[in-house]
């Protein structure tokens, strides 16, 4: 007869945890339970519909691309240096996580807009960033940057520097260090961090709407046409609120999936001999 391995784990632990399960998959089912299948794909291949989820799409690509340019280097920096007012700038680097992001728009707004701090330059200039599809990558870049950033910083603190010092004793230039050890290291880390910064891109709702508005093709994202046809239409609301679950459940499982863990574990393993041995060459 097969012996289960023990768990350790109370009773009373494993009810609490499936009342949290129910907590978040119950209202999932009603979701499923209230979509109307009979006109599913007529609701969802709406000309309005499809123009945001590809909005969603572009401007969710564009600004995870924009949080990886600036994101790496702002946690390698929190995580390899130290320097005064250090933990009040990662305060505030994380400060989109906890601060709504209605906030963060009129922040936005006020930084970009026409009379804003540099918005006023910029229109001086012949650019105008509200309420335009920049607007909505800089409002999702604002609010999915600290996903990317406390992913990196972990990796980096976890796995420590004695690799990149041990290449940089046999003569590999910072630049080297960084493009052979540092990066391939944090790889794992930085691909978790990347499609974090994605889904929170995808489904950024208030701060969109405050700095960049809502027009079709141009700001009007998917979050934003399925609360509008919530007004108007709720069964075409409830269809893109389930395509919108979809992707969403599709790139979690994209970051932790079980392939996903393994990879990590493998690139553990054999990544830091290869890389010494190609940064000393």
């Amino acid at each position: 007869m097969a012996r289960h391995p023990y768990t350790g784990i109370p009773r009373w632990v494993s009810a609490l945890a499936v009342l949290a399960v129910a907590v978040v998959v119950l209202p999932l089912v009603a979701i499923v339970a209230k979509v109307d299948w009979e006109n599913f794909t007529t609701l969802v291949t709406s000309e309005s519909a499809l123009d945001a989820l590809g909005l969603s799409l572009r401007t969710s690509a564009a600004s995870t691309l924009l949080c990886i340019v600036l994101g790496v280097p702002l946690a390698l920096v929190l995580a390899r240096s130290s320097f005064p007012f250090q933990r009040l700038l990662r305060s505030l680097v994380l400060l989109p996580l906890v601060l709504p992001p209605v906030v963060g728009g009129i922040a936005l707004l006020y930084t970009f807009g026409r009379q804003g701090l540099l918005g006023a330059t910029l229109q001086v200039l012949g650019v105008q960033v509200a309420f335009s599809t920049t607007a909505v990558i800089l409002a999702q870049t604002f609010v999915a940057l600290p996903f990317l950033v406390v992913s990196l910083e972990g990796a980096l603190r976890i796995g420590g520097h004695r690799y990149e010092a041990v290449a940089a004793t046999l003569g590999a230039p910072p630049g080297v260090v960084f493009r052979r050890v540092t990066l391939p290291l944090i790889l794992p880390g930085l691909a978790s961090g990347a499609v974090l910064s994605f889904a929170r891109s995808l489904g950024e709702f208030g701060a969109t709407l405050t700095f960049a508005g809502s027009l079709q093709g141009v700001t009007r994202t998917l979050p934003l046409e399925i609360y509008l046809q919530r007004e108007t239409d709720p069964d075409a609301a409830v269809a893109l609120s389930l395509v919108l679950v979809a992707v969403a459940v599709a790139v979690v499982s994209l970051a932790y999936g079980p392939g996903t863990a393994a990879r990590r574990g493998l690139a553990q393993r054999s990544t830091p001999p290869l890389i010494l041995e190609r940064s000393v060459k």
